[in-house]
């Protein structure tokens, strides 16, 4: 017996037994096997929280609440490989209740604060959310519930949401308030963007796309009445092609904002690959896959920024605008890790040495899990070697999108 106030007695042994009884639960339900599974299953049990009737993700230990994108982005490992199935509507709920004029929250304030709508990818991520519940589970009844509120948002993106956020005459997506971060490179020093993305970010475009194809595929499924959304994807894709390619460099451009085209080489274009509806040709899959593997691939995930342009920094330290100005200008995310995969077997095929490379891409994580935090896998890491994690020591969607791809690719760890 172990007590802390006198006359007050906890049975430790018993409080043990608990925790050990849980976690087998946890690694039982998961679907994802082996030693680094069963560990990224554990850890992604302590992202998932309760808000209200619904359940939400902290994006992130010990400093961040939940963010909308983060929660969104880790919703597939988190809920769907674990096992989680009959916990994930409620997350979805809770998101699809937020949603206003098209937009969702960045964060969810704390303490009466207001809210700010300013996450151009949050409502798709929502749309891709719902997608992936939808081919785990095949729960129309679920999915037709949040059918209105998907409208709404490929609705506001067509026609005009908050922060100027529309549809150009070419089907692709603006997101023009280069002033105000409105993609998750939001870093700003002094109340300056420190990557400004103003204009039409391509993963903006990888998801509007993937968004409208799931639309049609969705109301085909419901036999609800079509709205033109197949009309729409398929301008928006011959624009993409016709203007993000890059030939020199055999990768996308990062954006367009008017004629420039932003050459910078960022791991965002993967995103064109590795969506279920793919925006970008298939003969540039590989192009595209190969480049990032060569100049932003690590061990611990893939860089911000090449580290050939000016702009990079291969180390994420000193104060905190030094820290700010690096975040997404070289620094390493382990996240991307996950589309990259991903986008990879698109590239080169599903096959057993295919198989074999993700295991390899994957091993390092073994040894990460006690390196930082402890069963955790970090926010960031130094985009030079040795690749010193920082950040927070325990990140949602480090976690969720490893489990994610180990699940859907059938690795064992």
């Amino acid at each position: 017996m172990f007590s802390v106030v006198p006359g007050l007695a906890f049975p430790a042994e018993g409080w043990e037994e608990e925790e050990r009884e849980q976690r087998r639960k946890i690694v039982k339900g998961s679907l994802v096997r082996g030693a680094l599974g069963g560990a990224l299953s554990l850890a992604a049990d302590q992202f998932v929280v309760s808000r209200g009737e619904g359940s939400s993700v902290i994006a992130g230990y010990p400093w961040f609440g939940d963010w909308s994108r983060d929660a969104l982005i880790s919703f597939p490992g988190l809920f769907l490989a674990t096992g989680r199935w009959s916990e994930a509507p409620g997350l979805l709920n809770t998101f699809a209740r937020h949603v206003r004029q098209g937009l969702l929250p960045n964060l969810f304030p704390e303490g009466g604060s207001s809210v700010a709508y300013n996450a151009v990818d949050a409502p798709l991520w929502f749309i891709r959310a719902v997608q992936a519940y939808h081919k785990a589970t095949h729960d129309d009844a679920s999915v037709r519930t949040w059918l209105p509120v998907m409208r709404d948002i490929v609705d506001a993106y067509q026609n005009g949401a908050g922060y100027d956020i529309h549809m150009d005459g070419d089907g692709l997506i603006v997101a023009p308030a280069a002033d105000v971060p409105l993609t998750w490179m939001d870093a700003r020093v002094d109340g300056q963007s420190v990557t400004p993305r103003g204009g039409k970010p391509v993963e903006i475009q990888a998801l509007w796309y993937n968004a409208l194809q799931f639309l049609v595929e969705i109301q085909l499924r419901l036999k609800e009445a079509g709205r033109g959304y197949d009309q729409l994807a398929q301008v928006a894709q011959k624009s993409f092609n016709e203007k993000f390619w890059n030939e020199e460099d055999q990768c996308l451009y990062d954006g367009l904002d008017g004629k420039h085209r932003d050459p910078a080489l960022r791991p965002n274009a993967l995103l064109a690959v590795s969506l279920p509806y793919e925006i970008l040709e298939e003969k540039h899959f590989r192009p595209v896959v190969e480049t990032a593997w060569w100049e932003l691939h690590t061990s611990r995930g893939l860089r911000t920024l090449a580290g050939r342009f000016p702009e990079y920094r291969g180390r994420c330290e000193g104060s905190p605008h030094e820290r700010d100005g690096a975040y997404h200008q070289g620094t390493v995310w382990p996240w991307l890790l996950g589309p990259f995969m991903t986008a990879y077997v698109k590239a080169f095929g599903s096959t057993e040495e295919t198989k074999k490379q993700l295991v390899r891409f994957l091993q390092p994580f073994l040894h990460h899990l006690t390196e930082a935090g402890v069963g955790q896998v970090s926010e960031i890491f130094d985009g030079n070697p040795p690749h010193t994690p920082r950040g927070c020591p325990a990140q949602a969607w480090s976690v969720g999108e490893l489990l994610r791809v180990m699940w859907e690719e059938g690795v064992t760890l």
